[in-house]
């Protein structure tokens, strides 16, 4: 479809000469066709946003910039005046990325890391020099501000940490200048300050004259940083324009075709004369201090708390994956159990990142979905291809994943998609009680009102849900009662009109300065 230019948004200037210029791009998979004859320029110091709904064929088409797709016959990439061809790409150091899935190795720490993408520093005899590749590391991370142990594994560290030192080795080693740095899904786990914090790294980094081109679900971001905006659907551009006069509504609109409701509440009703279901008791960790908690049958409990306050924690302790936490958890009227020990109780959880901690690459949709409910998938000694293949069956349409079927790559879905198959995962276990982080990170607008409604649908029928998220919207759209932490500790507790925005914000940062 050829790009438009509405009369309210201008077009690029006349003469302007595109640093990354698209033309014709296609992409099609064996029954499927990702991407439809798109084009796209960035141009010179620009930030252009790319949006869409999951499956719109966004990812794909990074994935091609980046050389991991081989794009159809007749497709044109340009970076200035110079053809790119697909094996010239991955060698060409003027196109650079932090992806959604960040690329770094977990094992090893920052200043590993940011060497294995640039250089270690060495003596004339060859022996690396740590104390000087301590320091450069330290002021490469200088200006994000974030508190890390630079010698620690990245495994210990947050996905806020781990964010800022994938943009920060994508950016080592390179000046700026004519060329394009794509950012994708950067602040999706992101909380408030630190996503705006972020922002304005990305504008100075444009400033610089490096060209940016932003690919984000978060729609009032991109119509806060970026210049123009490319809308794609169903592998097609529909319209490109600049973000003047847009808002997240009509953003959203153009991305669905039809009006997608920003502001989702659930409206659930209070849930606290509900027996208990939950209950966890003096819970501690690196940043946990004694936390005490009761959540009820039909609640969805939300926890809230800037980065270091211990919210990030209190889900993963309470499933019993958090090696360093103490404390007990209850689930109904059974025993009470040491927190290490709570990993044998039915206590499933949607950990915060998803790619690292949940999605299994090397297998197919229904293999990720089942693998959780195997026994009682069962014949006998044999497990029961029909049954698993009938189960997973249900489970997508339950929670309406779309997919090729059940034997597609998991690695094939969008991330709204992969993110319904990791909550289905955890249903699928018929539990009383679900742990959800940050359950709509880098999800669409039209994917993340889905997963809202669902999981509103599941507290209706009784299902305790407990959600801690560095999205408010996320808090905003379901919960009936959010905990606040504060150094370890639970410090307000918002109830029904309690729950704003302004609400939520204010108890953060107010708690967080006392």
């Amino acid at each position: 479809m050829t790009t438009q230019f509405p009369d309210d948004a201008a077009a690029p200037s006349p003469g302007s000469l595109p640093i990354l210029e698209i033309r014709r791009l296609s992409k099609t998979f064996p029954g499927t066709t990702a991407l439809l004859h798109v084009d796209l320029d960035v141009e010179e110091g620009e930030i252009h946003a790319l949006v869409g709904q999951n499956g719109s064929g966004k990812s794909t088409l990074i994935k091609v910039l980046a050389g991991y797709h081989r794009p159809d016959p007749g497709s044109e990439i340009r970076l200035g005046t110079e053809p790119l061809t697909h094996d010239a790409i991955a060698d060409h150091d003027s196109l650079r990325f932090v992806h959604q899935d960040l690329g770094l190795f977990l094992e090893l720490s920052a200043v590993d890391n940011l060497a294995l993408r640039s250089e270690f520093l060495t003596s004339a005899t060859g022996r690396i020099q740590w104390r000087r590749q301590t320091a450069r590391t330290l002021e490469l991370l200088e200006g994000f501000a974030v508190d890390l142990d630079v010698r620690a594994p990245l495994s210990a560290a947050t996905p806020v940490q781990r964010t800022v030192v994938a943009i920060a080795a994508a950016l080592s080693g390179w000046d700026g200048g004519a060329g394009v740095l794509v950012l994708d899904e950067p602040t999706a786990v992101l909380p408030p300050a630190e996503a705006a914090h972020l922002l304005d790294i990305v504008r100075q980094v444009r400033d610089r004259g490096t060209s940016i081109l932003y690919v984000s679900h978060r729609l009032d971001e991109i119509i806060e940083v970026a210049d123009r905006v490319t809308v794609l659907r169903g592998g097609r551009v529909v319209e490109t324009r600049t973000t003047r006069g847009l808002d997240p509504n009509s953003l959203a609109a153009i991305m669905a075709g039809d009006e997608v409701g920003t502001g989702y509440r659930a409206m659930l009703p209070s849930a606290q004369r509900n027996p208990v279901v939950l209950s966890g008791r003096n819970l501690s960790g690196r940043y946990l201090d004694g936390v005490f908690l009761e959540l009820h049958e039909g609640e969805i409990l939300g926890v809230a708390g800037l980065p270091g306050s211990g919210s990030a924690e209190l889900a993963p302790a309470l499933a019993g994956v958090l090696r360093e936490a103490t404390g007990e958890v209850r689930l109904g009227e059974g025993p009470v159990t040491p927190v290490s020990r709570a990993a044998r109780l039915n206590l499933p959880i949607v950990p915060s990142d998803r790619l690292q901690d949940a999605v299994l690459p090397g297998m197919t949709v229904g293999e990720n979905l089942s693998i959780g409910i195997l026994e009682r998938l069962r014949t006998g000694l044999s497990l029961s291809h029909r049954r698993e293949h009938d189960a997973v069956a249900n489970w997508m349409d339950n929670v309406r994943v779309t997919a090729a079927g059940g034997d597609a790559p998991i690695t094939t879905l969008s991330g709204g998609n992969q993110q319904k198959v990791m909550i289905a995962r955890c249903l699928a276990r018929e539990p009383r009680v679900l742990l959800l982080c940050d359950p709509t990170a880098g999800v669409d607008p039209a994917a993340r009102q889905a997963i809202h409604e669902m999981v509103a649908e599941r507290a209706r029928q009784g299902l305790a849900i407990l959600v801690t998220s560095a999205d408010i919207g996320d808090l905003l759209a379901m919960c009936t009662r959010v905990l606040v932490l504060c150094n370890g500790k639970v410090v307000r507790e918002l109830i029904g009109h309690e729950i704003t925005e302004h609400g939520l914000i204010r108890a953060m940062e107010e708690t967080e300065q006392r």
